[in-house]
C-alpha cells in the first residue's frame, strides 16, 4: 500500500472578500466628521476640494490670490442681475477648475441674511450625479448639503 502524498482541494473563482474598488482619489480632511482617521476618498474627496474652494475668499490663499470666491465679498450688496452674473461666473470659474466635475446647472437664490446657490454636479469619473446646495450666510459661514 503506497501512502497518499497529495490531497484533492476545491477552490473557489470568487474571492469570500471582494476586493474595493481602486481609490484613484485620496486625501483627508479635518473637517469631515464622517471619518475616524480623517481619511477622504473619490467622490467625497472632490466634494471636499470644491467646497474648501468656496470657504476661502479670494485674495485670501498666500502665493495663489486668485483662488477662493467673491461671494465672501458681495453679500452685504444687494443681488441685481449684474451680481447675481459675476457670482455665477465666478462659481462656474471654479467648477471648471477642477477637471474631475461638471456643473449641469447653477441656481442663485437670496434669502434673510446671505444666498443660497444649488448645483447640479456630474462627478465624471464615476458617472454620479449629485444636487449640492451650499447657504453663504452672512452670520453663519457657508453651510453645504
Amino acid at each position: 500500500m503506497t501512502p497518499t502524498l497529495y490531497t484533492t482541494t476545491q477552490v473557489s473563482t470568487t474571492p469570500s472578500n471582494p476586493a474595493p474598488l481602486t481609490r484613484r482619489y485620496r486625501g483627508f480632511s479635518t473637517v469631515s466628521k464622517a471619518t475616524e482617521n480623517y481619511a477622504l476618498f473619490d467622490f467625497e474627496l472632490i466634494k471636499q476640494d470644491l467646497l474648501n474652494h468656496f470657504y476661502i475668499r479670494q485674495g485670501e490663499r498666500l502665493m495663489n490670490p486668485a483662488y477662493g470666491t467673491i461671494i465672501w465679498d458681495l453679500l452685504f450688496e444687494p443681488l441685481t442681475p449684474e451680481i447675481q452674473h459675476i457670482i455665477l461666473q465666478n462659481v462656474n470659474e471654479i467648477f471648471n477648475s477642477d477637471p474631475r466635475v461638471q456643473a449641469k446647472s447653477i441656481v442663485i437664490t437670496p434669502y434673510d441674511t446671505g444666498l443660497e446657490i444649488q448645483c447640479t454636479l456630474t462627478y465624471l469619473l464615476y458617472n454620479i450625479q449629485e444636487q449640492l446646495k451650499m447657504r453663504f450666510d452672512q452670520a453663519n459661514g457657508l453651510s453645504a448639503q
